[in-house]
């Protein structure tokens, strides 16, 4: 965790330094109607995105952003899902050249598994090159 990693957008403009800044696991929900189903539970992942190209991003974070437990089952983020880890990514964003967001993406997995990396990609996960972030 921690480790800020150089990734690549579609076209040439877009590049961006991401950061996984935090994990919370379990995460509570906000809202009661968020909570997960029996045998679930939720992870919130915090990123750090700094807009490092000379295009502006313009994309939605929680599409590019999967889990991944210890047997390589792949977990997609929960679209607006607030979590009291702290304040989530809009389901958009757009980071100007030079700037900085930070937010939370929240997952859906089940109680048994245990996650062992964090992945994002831009351009809602169609970009070139993935980050990947082992969980310890």
């Amino acid at each position: 965790m921690g480790d800020t990693l150089a990734l690549s957008g579609t076209s040439g403009g877009e590049k961006a330094d991401v950061t996984v800044v935090k994990i919370v696991d379990p995460a509570s929900a906000k809202e009661a109607f968020s909570s997960p189903k029996a045998g679930e539970r939720l992870v919130a992942v915090q990123f750090r995105i700094r807009n490092t190209g000379t295009a502006v991003y313009d994309d939605s974070p929680s599409n590019g952003a999967r889990l991944v437990d210890n047997e390589g089952q792949q977990f997609t983020a929960r679209i607006a899902t607030d979590t009291t880890a702290g304040p989530s990514f809009p389901g958009s964003v757009m980071i100007a050249p030079g700037d900085t967001a930070l937010g939370y993406i929240t997952f859906t997995v089940p109680t048994a598994s245990r996650v062992a990396k964090v992945q994002f990609a831009l351009n809602s996960g169609f970009a070139p090159s993935t980050g990947q972030w082992t969980v310890s």
